[in-house]
């Protein structure tokens, strides 16, 4: 079990300037004004004052967001939410027209809109007025391939400009779009695009990773050949200047497809029309294809950037993804700030750790995101990035992905910068946002994620289904949220998202996200231990296994690790896998160490019966630990789908060790 003091060590506390600044100040200035009520931001607990109204006055918290964000609609809502017993189906802002594009581009700035970058020093930058125009010329090629609303434009492309430009030109027609990173294989695209079935495909000749040049335009054959929806695939030219694409049916160049730059012209469309098709990570079966409505994301989005990261318009900001992954959705959406978002595609520690640093202080980059992964990756090559880089404009660092332990918080502090607000977050593709986020107005905890995210009815709940307060549980949602999803593709009845959120509680409906937590009564804020769905049971004591990783984290021997239950004898056993440190070797007396290591500063039930060394771990797209796929493993099940994974071939070596396992 977690101990609860080891999460409670102060390492951020904002300043009353960070306060006064804050766009949270300006928001609860505009909630008493609209409601009656009397939130001072400078008092303790203004916050969670502020929380407690949003989810006890829903209607009215996401009224005050929208007017907040300034969301541009041709016509107003009638109410923002029909009825929030239906859960799911509830309707949110029902009779509003808007278009999403739009609101992305709104803003009249003389700044970069987008910054991009590859890791071979490639670079460019479009300014708002230019990015206009290049949806504009861009919408008006998709409008003469008869794209419209209701129709579906997908993407297998970079972090790029292109990218950015095509998703916002088939959304200023009221199209939806789907979008997933070229790191993916055949196989992952084709599972999830072939449920989407889009009209048209972007993509590009190629790709570079880590100084080698990838060729796609052979998948991209395949792909064409196995979705026969797709009736125009429109090609980049990302690594030569006139690629040879006459092999590629129905494919045509980008400069060949879109007209002349001009002025977009918007679609509006009703406030649930759907906007993203997201996937599952699709590591226990096939992925299921996420719709969500138009206004519940933009809404929800602005709600995270503006409120929750206090994005301003002067801001440069970034995240390590890819179009694979819901972040770069999110990312996006602070075009509708006015801010300007750097795209980096590559290796962000290629050639070595300090790739992304350098940018930082080259283009003076004031928010960073990053995922957990990342973070304890600099943590074992003992990377000092305050140290050797100026990192004077950097004022919030962004994580997500997976659970960072308290060692990983205070790394931040001692290793890049004491003053700046670490604004770790959790939520989900399905979402495409936060459940838990940060605010610039609370103190950070180590291990902690400072609050429930506004709007966001979230509990921790035990094995009968009660909310509970600093013990492990079940993180759930009570009540409906404008960005879930409106249905699941090919999911009739709703018996697919049922299962997958509804029917773990018998007796309530509540939305059971499936992550381990533990709600902090002295702060308010949250620690993630894991999913709960890979939490580790021996003899029925309920283990996250992120609780196991954190003690790992502090062997610099080992570089990753994964644990996984296997049923053994009537009860379960944990196996812990290691990846060794270059030059150390998994000895018994490293064992021992672990083994003791475990046992004193989580608990004797922490302790693994078999630590293995392996020269992999395998992770998804989303830079989770494929925990699930491992465990089916040493339990005799099937691995349904491999191609989700982002380093199949790491399984390879546990299914060759399974016979060991079974002794």
């Amino acid at each position: 079990m977690v101990l609860i003091t080891d999460l409670s060590k102060l390492l951020w506390q904002p300043a009353y300037e960070d306060v006064a600044k804050a766009n949270i100040k300006r928001f609860m200035e505009l909630v008493n004004a609209k409601n009656g009520l009397s939130l001072d931001p400078f008092e303790k607990g203004a916050y969670f004052h502020l929380y407690e109204w949003s989810v006890t006055d829903i209607p009215a918290f996401w009224d005050s967001v929208w007017e907040f964000v300034g969301i541009r609609a041709v016509e107003h809502y009638d109410m923002v939410v029909d009825d929030l017993d239906k859960f799911p189906g509830a309707k949110w802002f029902v009779g509003a027209r808007l278009n999403f594009a739009e609101n992305l581009l709104k803003a009249e700035v003389d700044r970069p809109a987008l910054i991009s970058r590859r890791e071979d020093g490639y670079s460019r930058s479009v300014s708002y007025q230019e990015l206009r125009g290049l949806v504009g010329g861009l919408s008006k090629g998709l409008l003469e391939e008869g794209i419209g609303v209701n129709d579906r434009v997908a993407a297998y492309m970079p972090n790029i400009i292109e990218t950015s430009v095509a998703m916002l030109a088939a959304t200023s027609l009221g199209a939806s779009w789907s979008s997933i990173g070229t790191e993916m294989g055949v196989d992952s695209v084709i599972d999830r695009f072939g449920q989407v079935e889009p009209k048209v495909l972007f993509t590009v000749d190629g790709y570079i990773y880590r100084g080698k040049e990838y060729d796609v335009l052979e998948r991209v054959r395949e792909i064409a050949r196995n979705i026969p929806s797709i009736k125009r695939i429109v090609i980049v030219p990302y690594l030569r200047d006139n690629p040879r694409i006459d092999h590629i049916p129905k494919s045509i160049l980008i400069d060949n497809f879109m007209s002349a730059k001009s002025a977009p012209s918007y679609t509006h469309v009703p406030a649930s029309s759907p906007l993203y098709i997201m996937f599952s990570s699709g590591t226990t079966g096939k992925p299921k294809c996420m719709v969500q409505p138009i206004a519940g994301v933009l809404v929800n989005h602005l709600k995270e950037l503006v409120i929750h990261t206090d994005l301003k318009p002067e801001d440069v900001v970034t995240y390590i993804t890819s179009p694979s992954w819901m972040m770069w959705n999110w990312l996006m959406s602070a075009l509708a700030v006015g801010s300007t978002i750097f795209l980096y595609d590559g290796d962000p520690n290629y050639p070595d750790w300090r790739t992304m640093w350098r940018l930082v202080e080259e283009l003076e980059i004031t928010v960073f995101g990053c995922s957990a992964s990342y973070i304890n990756n600099l943590r074992g090559l003992a990377a000092r990035p305050g140290e050797l880089h100026n990192l004077e404009s950097l004022r919030e660092i962004s994580q997500t992905g997976s659970a960072l332990s308290p060692e990983g918080f205070e790394w931040i502090y001692t290793m890049v910068k004491k003053d700046l607000h670490f604004n770790s977050i959790s939520g989900g593709t399905d979402i495409n946002g936060c459940f838990a986020a940060g605010s610039p107005i609370l103190p950070v905890y180590a291990g902690q994620i400072q609050s429930p995210a506004l709007g966001m009815k979230i509990k921790c709940y035990n094995e009968e289904g009660e909310p509970v307060l600093d013990r492990e549980g079940e993180l759930v949602c009570e009540a409906p949220a404008p960005s879930m999803p409106i249905y699941f593709l090919n999911d009739e009845g709703f018996e697919r998202y049922l299962d997958a959120y509804f029917r773990f509680y018998t007796n309530k409906r509540v939305w059971r996200h499936g992550d381990y937590v533990i709600f902090h009564s002295d702060t308010g804020g949250i620690t993630f231990l894991g999913r709960s769905d890979a939490t580790l049971k021996p003899s029925g004591v309920r283990i996250g296994t992120a609780e196991i990783y954190r003690v790992l984290e502090s062997f610099p021997e080992i570089v990753d690790s994964l644990a996984v239950g296997q049923s053994w004898r009537g009860d379960q056993r944990i196996i812990l896998f290691v990846k060794m440190a270059k030059g150390f070797m998994l000895t018994d007396e490293l064992i021992d160490r672990i083994k003791k290591a475990l046992r004193e500063r989580a608990s004797p039930r922490h302790v693994p019966a078999i630590v293995i060394e392996v020269p992999d771990i395998p992770y998804t797209f989303n830079m989770k630990k494929v925990e699930i796929a491992v465990a089916n493993i040493v339990n005799g099940r099937k691995v349904t789908n491999k191609a989700s994974i982002m380093n199949p071939e790491s399984l390879d070596y546990f299914e060759k060790i399974l016979p060991l396992l079974r002794d």
